[in-house]
């Protein structure tokens, strides 16, 4: 198996805080054995009827959220405009001082919030770029503090207006999750597995199986269930047990590792709250991202192309000195102090093509890495939730209120493979590029050309601009293929190209 080598198939698929009831057990019906009698529709499923009927005329009942990491609270925040009740089914222990999801390894490290992912956010949560700000999370032009180091040279240094904001995600989540509580609409049940889904007589998914470290089996009716379960999602084995058939999936392989340290910002003043470094394949091996964070600190991840930066103080320090930027290196040896260091592995990337799954049920759409997972070298896997949650919310407000969500799945999860489609072309066509064999001519032809626009965004910054406002998904990538770009990249061949030997 090459390491960058793609997948389109799979088994049996068809081609193609304090304490409140949604934190505190001892507050909560649903994990206290005694009040199983209790007509709690959330873990009674004969209730369910009888609070429908109490509800009559109030329209859909019940979402159900698998996850309630970033993108099921994403989620959850858009159904709770929709739906009577959002429960949210979360595996871990949380409460509204949780932070970073605990059993996801690559919440420690380095997130970028791509520009079209910050409007979204703000668009489900007024307020939160100030929050963060008030933190010390700074806000800055891509194009005016950041030392940002592409294969072919340091890019130009000129304003962009494309503003973006740097944070950790810990912080991030921690805000959101917090709002998201406060939801009346909202409950989230800590430590709870997912067992399975059910099918009701129309073959919808209408409710979802579980258990909780309190008590044995439930299960909870649902109009609709998102899985938000993230990358480990057990859908395959769901959809099996149901009689459905499994999706295909596409998969990229391409291994990445990161080594993160988060430490102190010194007080002397920089002009850059980023410096990075790209990987380019098949020279440039090595990487690094260094963000300025809230509560006057960076966070450094390193990584590499089948390599691993090392876990401890020294060997971290050795390796960035060994990137061709050395503002990572010169802020890690100033540091006073820094917290443990986190190493995590991203094997590469996998979209789920639930749209183009011909047995899909209504009653159950994916969000986040439970649908899609990328690399997290390009910063997309925190904007695309967010587009995808607001696409939801859309496509639910269109339907007026009603009770009837018939075709919502499979009008959602073409939608959303619309949103995939342009970040998973710009990151897996590089990355198919490490293998030394097979590359497909369109990820061969996508890598010269993104050579020729580097050379080119060294002093021009139009260019420049036109690659940030693509990479932040504020632009389409033909923005970068309009004839004033095609006629520079042109004249870059001539003027490099050698001349006639005698």
């Amino acid at each position: 198996m090459t390491d960058a080598d793609k997948d389109t198939s799979a088994p049996g698929a068809n081609p193609d805080g304090s304490a409140d009831p949604s934190t505190d057990p001892s507050t909560d019906p649903s994990t206290d054995p005694s009040a199983e009698t209790t007509a709690d529709p959330s873990t009674d499923p004969s209730a369910d009827t009888r609070a429908g009927k109490a509800r009559a005329g109030r329209g859909r009942e019940r979402a159900v959220v698998i996850g309630g990491g970033y993108a099921g609270l994403l989620a959850a925040r858009v159904l709770a405009d929709h739906f009577a009740e959002v429960l949210v089914l979360e595996r871990d222990a949380v409460d509204r001082t949780t932070g970073a999801h605990p059993t996801a390894p690559q919440s420690y490290h380095a997130h970028a919030m791509l520009a079209r992912g910050a409007q979204a956010l703000e668009l489900l949560f007024p307020g939160l770029r100030a929050e963060l700000e008030e933190l010390g999370a700074p806000v800055y032009d891509y194009g005016e503090r950041i030392s940002f180091l592409l294969p072919t040279g340091y890019a130009v240094r000129a304003t962009t207006g494309v503003r973006i904001q740097s944070f950790t995600r810990d912080e991030l989540e921690r805000r959101i999750r917090g709002r998201v509580l406060d939801l009346a609409q909202v409950r989230v049940l800590g430590e709870a597995r997912v067992r399975g889904l059910g099918k009701g007589p129309d073959g919808r998914i209408d409710r979802v199986r579980y258990s909780t470290g309190a008590g044995g089996p439930r299960e909870v009716m649902a109009d609709l269930v998102v899985d938000a379960s993230g990358r480990t999602t057990a859908i395959d084995d769901w959809l099996a047990e149901a009689g459905l058939p499994v999706s295909a999936k596409n998969t990229v392989k391409a291994r990445i590792t990161y080594t993160t340290m988060v430490f102190d910002r010194t007080p002397e003043e920089k002009d850059y709250d980023l410096a990075y470094q790209m990987t380019f394949a098949p020279a440039v091996r090595r990487g690094g991202a260094m963000l300025a964070v809230e509560n006057g600190r960076w966070v450094c991840s390193l990584f590499g192309f089948e390599q691993d930066p090392p876990t401890d103080p020294d060997g971290f320090l050795d390796y960035a000195r060994t990137l061709d930027n050395p503002r990572l290196a010169e802020q890690i040896a100033r540091r006073g102090g820094h917290d443990e260091l986190y190493r995590y592995t991203n094997p590469g990337s996998t979209w789920r093509l639930h749209h183009r799954n011909p047995g899909w049920p209504d009653g159950l759409i994916a969000i986040g890495d439970a649908l899609c997972v990328f690399n997290p070298v390009y910063g997309q896997g925190l904007t695309v939730p967010a587009i995808e949650a607001e696409a939801l919310g859309s496509l639910l407000g269109r339907r007026s209120g009603g009770k009837d969500l018939t075709g919502l799945s499979r009008e959602y999860l073409r939608t959303a493979a619309g949103i995939i489609k342009v970040p998973w072309s710009l990151s897996t066509t590089s990355d198919l590029m490490w293998s030394p064999t097979g590359q497909p001519l369109a990820a061969r032809f996508a890598h010269w050309y993104n050579q020729r626009v580097f050379a080119l965004a060294r002093h021009d910054a139009d260019v420049w601009t036109r690659f940030v406002k693509v990479a932040n998904m504020t632009a389409p990538p033909s923005l970068l293929m309009h004839p004033s770009v095609l006629a520079r990249i042109a004249r870059q061949a001539v003027t490099r190209r050698p001349g006639p030997t005698a």
